[in-house]
């Protein structure tokens, strides 16, 4: 037995040496799923996404101020559609390329208070649960979300 382990313990070695990176490949770690891929990919982020615009272009509390109204009636939604799915395949790790304006450029001439951004997150969290997204994958949606707070509200 001694001989045959050594044998192949030999064999691992020689192996390692004679491959390149087969010493590296059984010490690396895979990475964690991207978030893009835990929450399904482009198909799944489009339809929220969809939804999401559905309910947020038509929502009375957001269109009380006239900026916003204004904005609902200019931008098409298909269009906005299209650039919030590029935007969020792009930062959950998605092979996708945001090419729209930066939140604060976007944003400016709507002068979003608090409380239209409390509306915006509350009807995200809706469509979110509709469509059954895992928690952590809505934790962290949401936290994205979030980091743009600043550049959008204008208060």
């Amino acid at each position: 037995m001694t001989g045959l382990s050594e044998a192949l313990r030999r064999g691992s070695l020689v192996a390692a040496l004679l491959l390149p990176g087969a010493g590296a490949l059984a010490q690396t770690e895979v990475a964690p799923p991207s978030l893009y891929d835990r929450l399904g990919g482009l198909a799944p982020i489009s339809v929220v996404v969809s939804d999401f615009i559905d309910v947020l272009v038509p929502d009375e509390t957001l269109n009380a101020n006239p900026a916003i109204d204004a904005a609902r009636k200019s931008v098409p939604s298909p269009y906005l559609k299209y650039q919030v799915t590029a935007m969020v395949c792009q930062v959950t790790g998605g092979p996708c390329q945001y090419t729209g304006r930066d939140m604060k450029t976007a944003h400016a001439h709507l002068n979003i208070s608090a409380s239209e951004w409390d509306r915006m997150v509350e009807l995200f969290k809706q469509v979110l649960a509709k469509h059954q997204v895992p928690e952590a994958e809505s934790g962290e949606l949401l936290d994205i979300v979030g980091s743009t707070r600043e550049d959008i509200v204008a208060e």
